[in-house]
């Protein structure tokens, strides 16, 4: 989380992915993240996510489903950072 928040402090362009389910994105989630439910990816993935060498900033609850990051890879993505989970994220959330 800590590496995480540096790079969105300090960086630009990158995407903050969050692959829980809707409903839990609209309960509180990280500042700019899109929501692609992890059951979504591979059909939603490269409508939304239109640059494969974009970084990527992956996270979920607990950190479980943000391994949904090795199927991007599979996708031809190549700059996809998993975080875990919201759950660990001492930082700013929306509602």
């Amino acid at each position: 989380a800590e590496e995480a928040k540096q790079i969105m402090d300090i960086e630009e362009g990158y995407i903050i992915l969050d692959v829980r389910m809707q409903e839990e994105y609209d309960q509180g989630h990280i500042p700019g993240a899109i929501v692609i439910s992890h059951e979504e990816i591979a059909e939603k993935a490269e409508e939304v996510l239109t640059d494969k060498d974009q970084l990527i900033l992956v996270y979920c609850r607990s950190g479980r489903r943000s391994k949904i990051a090795e199927a991007l890879v599979e996708l031809g993505y190549t700059n996809i950072r998993e975080f875990g989970g919201i759950n660990d994220w001492p930082y700013e959330v929306e509602r």
